[in-house]
């Protein structure tokens, strides 16, 4: 029987479309090139390679949009017609779960799947993915290290576990042993922006802004192909490192630039541009008429059902364009939703909800009011979506909310609490220095 590269059974598969499929997984592994289009290729080679239907469905399945998810349902359907063997099952019991809005359950699963199948990489990328959408530290590292010693460096993919393990113990903290295997993994694997954007996350956290603009400068030509559908985050991060040192125009430049210009449709990207605008904003910058543009496009992703993570960053862009209708659309549709079992739902109401409230609250000039609401939800804001630095936004929020609402004591303390973090920050001496000098009335 036909085998992928790292030695799992195809059944279905003819030769041609192994390969095919085979170059789909490494398009995947790498954020490079179109793992959908080879995909298909495979599926037309041979219409009953259960697998290769099944990956496509994973690749709809974690895009976090509804549209996508629907097409990923649509797929399973097809599948649960076809003869599977076990693995291919086990792959299908977690996909109905991520599909019925239950990530933890999926990646439970997945947990379970990656133990009896440690070299399935699609598998484990997938339940990566999962561990990273729901905010699971522990299991972004720990699904990988439960099944790396079944690896090698002689088997095709490893430099893959090893990036994803890097982004792992960055999350937990242990940005010493992530930067090490992250530099490692694109030593193995130049192109693997996983590995590079783990080694980003790192010089992000430590606040050593300079080194990371000098990391993703001399990376660019591996990381900001047209062909790379990583490109956006990565640009995303080193307009971080341009706030970071207050030089705003830099960042607006990367905005309008590589993060905007191709008006990606993506909820990852438009995620992306919501949350650096929003920055922006936030430090007075003039972002114009670049609020509509992105709210329009937001429009097709923002349901208040699907990936309460996306409807807070959609929220961002209708309160910038002025689209009050919009934001009460998705707040009323998560109220609504309460009674609602699923995962998403529980993410939505808590803490999706009081984070948009508190957003809301600030746009709108009250500062205390986003203040009540930021302060708590903050603590438990890691139990949906994103990364530390995708979650920053919070605590700048926060900060900025105490600081315009004369609340000079409450913004002290957070300016100390992000300088502790960050001690060489300019931004964060920044607040410090607003705070100490802010009127108490």
């Amino acid at each position: 029987m036909l085998t992928d590269r790292q030695g799992n059974a195809l059944p279905g598969a003819t030769a041609e479309a192994a390969e095919l499929y085979c170059d789909a997984v490494e398009a995947f592994n790498l954020y490079r090139g179109d793992p959908f289009a080879l995909v298909e290729q495979a599926i037309q080679a041979a219409p009953e390679f259960a697998q290769a239907h099944i990956f496509k469905a994973y690749l709809y399945a974690t895009a976090t949009e509804p549209a996508a998810s629907l097409e990923a349902q649509r797929i399973a359907v097809r599948v649960k017609s076809m003869a599977l063997d076990e693995r291919a099952e086990s792959q299908l019991a977690a996909l109905m779960e991520l599909m019925a809005g239950n990530w933890t359950r999926a990646a439970v699963t997945l947990d379970c799947h990656n133990a009896k199948y440690p070299h399935d990489l699609v598998g484990i990328q997938c339940g990566h993915l999962m561990d990273f959408y729901r905010a699971s530290a522990r299991d972004l590292r720990d699904r990988i290290s439960r099944i790396l010693p079944h690896w090698s460096a002689e088997l095709p993919g490893y430099s893959i576990l090893l990036g994803m393990y890097a982004f792992g113990l960055e999350e937990c903290g242990d940005y010493g042993r992530a930067e090490e295997y992250g530099r490692g993994a694109t030593e193995l694997q130049p192109f693997d922006c996983w590995a590079h954007h783990a080694v980003t996350h790192v010089m992000e956290m430590q606040g050593r802004t300079e080194d990371g603009i000098d990391w993703m400068a001399a990376r660019e030509p591996f990381w900001a192909g047209d062909d790379n559908f990583f490109r956006v985050h990565n640009w995303w991060h080193k307009a971080l490192y341009y706030l970071d040192l207050q030089q705003d125009d830099q960042a607006l430049a990367i905005y309008d630039g590589p993060i905007r210009s191709q008006r990606s449709s993506m909820a990852l990207d438009l995620v992306d541009a919501s949350a650096l605008l929003w920055r922006l904003a936030l430090r007075g910058c003039d972002v114009s008429d670049r609020w509509q543009e992105l709210a329009k496009t937001w429009e097709q992703h923002a349901d208040g059902r699907h990936y309460p993570f996306n409807d807070w960053h959609a929220v961002m862009a209708f309160l910038g364009a002025g689209r009050d209708g919009e934001v009460e659309r998705i707040t009323n549709t998560i109220r609504a939703a309460r009674s609602n079992d699923s995962e998403v739902a529980h993410w939505a109401w808590n803490p999706g909800l009081p984070l948009i409230e508190g957003f809301i609250a600030f746009w709108r000039g009250d500062y205390r009011k986003a203040v009540e609401h930021l302060h708590s939800a903050r603590f438990i804001a890691n139990s949906f979506g994103g990364s530390h630095a995708q979650r920053d936004i919070i605590d700048w929020t926060l900060t900025e909310a105490a600081l315009r609402g004369r609340m000079k004591d409450l913004a002290e303390a957070l300016a100390n609490e992000r300088l502790a973090l960050k001690p060489h920050s300019p931004i964060n001496r920044a607040f410090l220095q607003r705070a100490v000098t802010a009127d108490r009335h």
